[in-house]
């Protein structure tokens, strides 16, 4: 009986496969990402971690995120994680969504970021694109008060529904003030 891995013709045919689906560097992402939608749509780009990241506008990234799950060439067709961020310093921009696509094929990952006004906390939904966004939308709307248009179910999902607020959101202090049993003493304060 004849092992087929161990077979010159499955080796040759791996190592074509390993060849034509090698591993995209950043470079050439961002290059890619540069001649799908031009170079002035991402902003803020860097490399934390080894990890392409870079800042889009919201009203892009349904177009973005749409595009690159089709993509034949990048193949970033798998929502690894969307998250709902809290930046009450960035005036203007207090709130963010983070999105993390991953190419399984190509073995490369891509965050995108979008800021936008706590005042005006709409986006668009990308349940249309990924099924996986579901789930992370409405958590983010549950913490954070991001509401996502076109959404099929946006409800809590695991806070109680009739909370008038968002618990992730930074507008209450850490501790109480008015607490008198503790000693920062005993806390290194």
């Amino acid at each position: 009986m004849t092992d087929l891995n161990t077979s010159p013709a499955a080796q040759a045919k791996a190592a074509d496969y390993v060849k034509a689906h090698a591993a995209i560097s950043n470079e050439q992402l961002l290059a890619r990402l540069h001649g799908l939608f031009g170079a002035d749509t991402f902003s803020d780009v860097e490399e934390p971690y080894g990890l392409l990241t870079a800042t889009v506008s919201r009203h892009r990234i349904h177009e973005i995120l749409d595009v690159l799950h089709g993509e034949k060439e990048l193949l970033l067709n798998f929502l690894t994680t969307m998250c709902g961020v809290h930046w009450p310093e960035r005036q203007g921009e207090e709130l963010s969504v983070v999105y993390q696509l991953h190419s399984m094929i190509h073995n490369i990952r891509l965050r995108l970021k979008i800021f936008f006004p706590i005042a005006d906390p709409v986006v668009p939904t990308m349940t249309d694109i990924y099924a996986t966004a579901n789930w992370m939308e409405r958590e983010a709307f549950d913490f954070y008060g991001i509401i996502f248009t076109g959404h099929p179910n946006l409800i809590r999902i695991l806070n109680v529904e009739d909370m008038d607020y968002h618990p992730m959101r930074k507008e209450y202090p850490l501790e109480d003030g008015t607490r008198e049993d503790k000693t920062d003493l005993f806390f290194g304060r």
